[in-house]
């Protein structure tokens, strides 16, 4: 076998091998340094994040594998196995977890069954990790909070403020990286599910981001000032606020809640009832078709469910992100 075989099976070995590759927890979120006061959650966080690195990523590198024995063999030449390999990569994420239920399922409705367990599964551990991520953002702009309190009230003079603030800052941007690392893998995984669940329940996915996108946005302006928070939640940490009488994007959200675009790209939720007679008011506390199918139901309930959770959690690290470039100050 030639020289240029072998550096070809080594790329193909490595592709796969990088489709499973793992790192430490200190890799990720490194050492304790004993002056995080957010490390329970960061660790929490990064504990969620493991179940969704496992078994998509290993169909996508066996999908390589086989790419790469029909491209050679095809061709009669080592570079149909690297063009192979690659169409593999696609076709294993694309379509790996389909090909494992249709094996594991004698019919349809076993089929049915295994895709609403797994489906099952699968929203639960994204209601962990929802819950994680959010737990860790409030623990951070709550630190935040406590450093600007500590400096307003004389007991921090500027430059430890500012020292304290910078890291908690520093923490929080690299804890949003932790979170958007793990948004991917949800993708992946999420690409594998709306392979399999558009066989079963064709059209869902769209129906849900048809929903998500056909909600009313409006332009008003505020009546007073108004608070704006992390999450639509009342307990959510404060990240801003917007001035009375500034134009906003209002659009509904949950709980009583409207997801408000100011100035400046800053993004926030605040009490729908501050924009009264708007349609964010009007649809506000509506049901989230996230606290539907968490552990039972029909495949597309569940379906719908996964889907949402998956958009949830892509916003809620989108808003972070969002709110970190400003919520970090000792001013705010």
């Amino acid at each position: 076998m030639s020289s240029r075989s072998h550096r070809a099976i080594a790329a193909v070995t490595a592709a796969a091998l990088l489709a499973g590759c793992v790192t430490t927890r200190g890799q990720r979120i490194g050492a304790d340094d004993g002056m995080d006061a957010c490390r329970a959650q960061l660790v929490a966080l990064d504990s969620t994040g493991d179940f969704f690195a496992e078994d998509i990523l290993k169909g996508a590198a066996a999908g390589a594998l086989a790419g790469a024995l029909i491209g050679g063999l095809a061709t009669g030449r080592w570079q149909g196995a690297l063009i192979g390999a690659g169409a593999g990569l696609a076709a294993g994420a694309a379509t790996g977890y389909l090909v494992a239920l249709q094996q594991r399922s004698a019919d349809q409705a076993a089929l049915n069954a295994s895709l609403s367990s797994d489906l099952a599964r699968e929203n639960a551990q994204l209601d962990r990790t929802q819950v994680a991520f959010d737990q860790l953002m409030e623990c951070r702009f709550n630190r935040a909070q406590q450093v600007r309190e500590a400096y307003r009230a004389g007991r921090l003079p500027q430059g430890v403020a500012e020292a304290q603030m910078a890291d908690v800052r520093a923490r929080a941007q690299r804890d949003i990286a932790l979170a958007r690392t793990i948004s991917e893998r949800i993708g992946t995984r999420g690409a594998e599910f709306d392979t399999a669940i558009e066989t079963v329940a064709p059209g869902t996915k769209n129906s849900v981001l048809a929903g998500k996108s056909g909600a009313a946005t409006v332009s008003t302006r505020t009546a007073a000032v108004v608070p704006l928070r992390l999450r639509p939640d009342p307990g959510s940490p404060i990240i801003g606020s917007v001035p009375a009488q500034q134009a906003v994007q209002v659009r509904p959200a949950t709980g009583g809640f409207a997801q408000v675009q100011a100035a400046g790209g800053r993004v926030g939720y605040a009490e729908a009832s501050a924009f009264r007679g708007t349609p964010a008011a009007r649809a506000s506390g509506g049901i989230d078709p996230a606290t539907m199918g968490t552990s039972g139901g029909d495949v597309r309930t569940l379906a719908a469910s996964n889907i949402a959770r998956r958009e949830n959690f892509t916003d809620a690290v989108a808003t972070a992100e969002r709110a970190s470039s400003s919520g970090f100050e000792l001013a705010s």
